[in-house]
């Protein structure tokens, strides 16, 4: 029936609730339901979201009850649909839905297509039946198209049965506008028919064409419509078709076959080439490279190894891979995803306020319009079948979906896109608020630089060559296990081969020592040189290098100074590139570190930003945050959800990198899957396209009701213009919720790059 959630407070009392709701047709629809529940006393917060078909209820669990809830929803005249999983049953009922809906226009096809024929056929110079022909026999005429319309009444009748259910419970909705205006129509025409039969008129207003033409357009659009919303969540139902049904278990040595859902924490297990990896586990045995493009938005395959961890969803593209499980079920990266993006798509970003107060309005408001204006006409002497045209296309015109699907739509495709790039967005009010801003603090270690030490210099300062002291060097810290002497043996791999050494010792926090080619060579900072090398060392040969932040590192040979090594931990490639795109689309662009000010501003300077904050203690970063907001700029900080937590609270938009890991950083609005500062910046893309095309939809949503009404009341027709007719007004109405949503799903192909 629901998910729900416990909100942490001193009496265990608040919950939060998500109730998939079934029955709804437009935004005055949700707009009820949400009224219904906002009334309960106890109720703090209820948010119902079209889109997604579902209401978001933050309420006191010692005042009421889940049932209270349902039935809120029921008296609204609505149903809650009770499911073990509302996402999983709301796609089935979805792709349920779809299937009658187009089973319901191919029924509807085999009567409307002849009626048309019939009513249209000598207009387009097909051949009609005499017989059949209005002007000579009214009567067959009018009884062929009665018998025509019948079944298409029948086949729709929905409309009928909720709209005018709706309007007896004073809530009326888009199927009430427009059962009233066919209802009406029919009426009128089978009352003139009735006429024409007992010989008391000679000719009758005919519309049962127009008739069977709304419905049938009404049902085209309502399909096409959920066509383009299960479109608009297609990334969504990419996410969670990743997650393989079965896997293969390794029990001494034999294999096993079973389904994910029994994987237990520390299972091992065997995936082959080309094989989805099944949960979250850590590689014991095998190399290969892993695609995790669906997941992190990286393009290029990861190499994987021993000790190295994957994430279940992933493809192992290349060897056979021994695995041991230690994420499963719900706790999984691809769980967490797919639980962020439906919370994010269940949310309503502030901007589409107006409109959600507008559908509250809106259908008794047109009801209204529709009545006026049938009735002025009369009042002026134009005939009651001109008066009821009027009023059928007023109430056919209407559109509420399009107000009501303006703000969902964007936000299911805007999410769902960014899944795919490894950009998590965890609610509408963060790309809302993403789009406003001045200013993004970055925090140094692992976004801007690498977050991991490099080997930038090595020098000779003795009889050595410069090859032969990182070839020394390497030597001894191949058997240490210290950040700074796995940085020297990887770039001494990629110079020369790395000799044998032995009677290796390590002095912690100050360096090692070993025999390497019969010579004793010390590695380490001045003391341990000095203490272990014999040699004093004059500090100005590091000074430069301490001007750029590096860490210097000493070499002796037999008691003989023979190098000296610097070590960084340098930007990423990328970086520069990344700061200048965040600066020229207007951001302030600061860094923050707790590293001292030489090297901040070493790295500052070669990325390109200019305000640099150094020396920063992990609990200070907030308050430069709140200086930043003080100076009146909209800040996001960009840092690992762990120790900037409270930096991340405290900005407009808080940014965690995940780096693959835990997705679900609570301090955060918007995750990066990968630890890159690339995202941020097309993060800022994706929300302004977001943002963007909500705006689109919101004023063509309000421009075609706006326009469209006053056009359907007779407004140019007064002034020597044309009347619309119902039919136009029935394509006006389904082409409106189809180009928002259709506009919406433009977002899956903008470009953020």
């Amino acid at each position: 029936m629901a998910d729900s959630t416990v909100i942490g407070d001193a009496g265990g009392k608040r919950r939060a609730v998500n109730l998939a709701i079934g029955g709804m047709t437009c935004a005055a629809c949700a707009r009820r339901v949400e009224r219904k529940l906002q009334r309960l006393e106890g109720v703090a917060t209820a948010a119902v979201n079209l889109g997604t078909e579902e209401a978001q209820i933050d309420y006191d669990g010692s005042r009421l009850r889940l049932g209270d809830l349902v039935q809120a929803v029921v008296d609204a005249g609505y149903r809650v649909v009770e499911s073990e999983d509302p996402a999983v049953e709301r796609r089935q009922r979805k792709r349920a839905e779809l299937a009658a809906q187009k089973k319901q226009l191919a029924a509807v096809a085999l009567f409307w297509v002849p009626l048309a024929m019939l009513e249209m056929g000598g207009m387009a110079g097909l051949p009609v039946p005499q017989t059949l022909a209005f002007g000579h026999h009214p009567w067959r005429m009018g009884l062929a198209h009665l018998l025509l319309v019948l079944p298409v009444l029948w086949i729709g009748r929905k409309v009928y049965v909720e709209g005018l259910g709706a309007l007896a419970r004073g809530g009326p909705n888009m199927f009430s506008l427009i059962a009233i205006g066919t209802a009406a129509a029919f009426v009128y025409s089978a009352w003139g028919l009735a006429q024409v039969g007992l010989e008391r008129a000679a000719m009758f207003a005919n519309y049962f064409a127009a008739v069977s033409t709304i419905i049938a357009f009404m049902l085209l659009g309502r399909y096409l419509e959920a066509l383009s919303k299960s479109r608009a969540g297609e990334a969504m139902q990419a996410l969670m078709e990743l997650e393989p049904e079965t896997a293969t278990l390794l029990i001494d040595g034999e294999e096993r076959l079973l389904a994910v859902a029994e994987i237990e924490v520390g299972d091992l297990l065997r995936v082959r080439p080309g094989e989805r990896i099944p949960t979250d586990a850590e590689v014991v045995e095998g190399h290969s490279s892993v695609d995790e493009s669906m997941l992190s938005g990286e393009s290029l395959p990861v190499p994987k190894a021993s000790g190295d961890r994957v994430i279940g969803g992933s493809v192992n593209a290349e060897g056979a891979l021994t695995l041991r499980a230690e994420r499963v079920g719900s706790n999984t990266v691809l769980a967490q995803i797919v639980r962020l993006v439906e919370e994010a798509q269940r949310g309503r970003a502030p901007i589409a306020r107006l409109a959600d107060k507008v559908s509250g309005y809106f259908v008794p408001v047109v009801m209204g319009i529709a009545l006026l204006a049938g009735g002025a006409w009369l009042l002026v002497g134009a005939g009651t079948a001109f008066a009821l045209k009027v009023f059928v296309t007023v109430l056919i015109i209407a559109c509420p979906c399009s107000l009501g699907l303006a703000t969902p739509a964007a936000i299911m495709a805007g999410t769902g896109r960014g899944a795919r790039l490894g950009i998590l967005v965890k609610g509408p009010e963060a790309l809302e608020e993403m789009q406003r801003l001045d200013a993004v603090a970055l925090d140094k270690t692992g976004t801007i630089t690498q977050g991991r030490p490099a080997l930038t210099d090595f020098m000779a300062l003795g009889d050595w060559s410069e090859r032969e002291v990182l070839r020394g060097a390497a030597a001894v810290e191949q058997y240490s296990e210290h950040p700074l002497a796995a940085a020297v043996v990887a770039r001494a791999k990629e110079e020369a081969d790395l000799p044998v050494g032995s009677d290796f010792v390590a002095v912690p926090g100050h360096g090692a020592r070993a025999e390497v080619e019969g010579k004793q060579v010390v590695v380490g900072n001045r003391k341990m040189v000095e203490e272990f090398g014999g040699v004093q060392v004059d500090e100005q040969q590091a000074a430069a290098l301490a001007a750029q932040g590096k860490t210097s590192v000493w070499v002796v040979a037999d008691g003989r100074l023979v190098g000296l090594l610097g070590l960084a931990d340098v930007p990423r490639p990328s970086s520069a590139a990344d700061v200048a795109r965040l600066q020229k689309d207007g951001l302030e662009v600061v860094m923050i570190s707790g590293d001292n000010q030489a090297a901040a501003q070493a790295i500052a300077q070669q990325v390109g930003i200019k305000r640099v904050v150094a020396e920063v203690l992990p609990e200070d970063k907030a308050g430069i945050i709140s200086t930043l907001q003080v100076e009146g700029k909209r800040v996001a900080m960009v840092g690992d959800g762990v120790n900037d937590a409270p930096a991340l609270a405290q900005a407009d938009v808080g940014i965690a990198i995940a780096a693959g890991a835990d997705v679900a950083a609570e301090s955060a609005d918007l995750v990066l899957m990968n630890n890159r500062l690339t995202d941020v910046w097309r993060a800022l893309r994706l929300s302004r396209a977001v943002m963007r095309t909500i705006r689109q939809n919101l004023f063509w949503a309000f421009f075609y009701n706006v326009v469209g009404i006053p056009v359907a009341a007779g407004l140019l027709y007064v002034f020597g213009g044309p009347l619309l007719s119902p039919v136009m007004a029935s394509i006006a109405m389904a082409f409106s919720s189809v180009s928002v949503v259709g506009n919406a799903l433009r977002l899956k192909r903008v470009k953020i790059d």
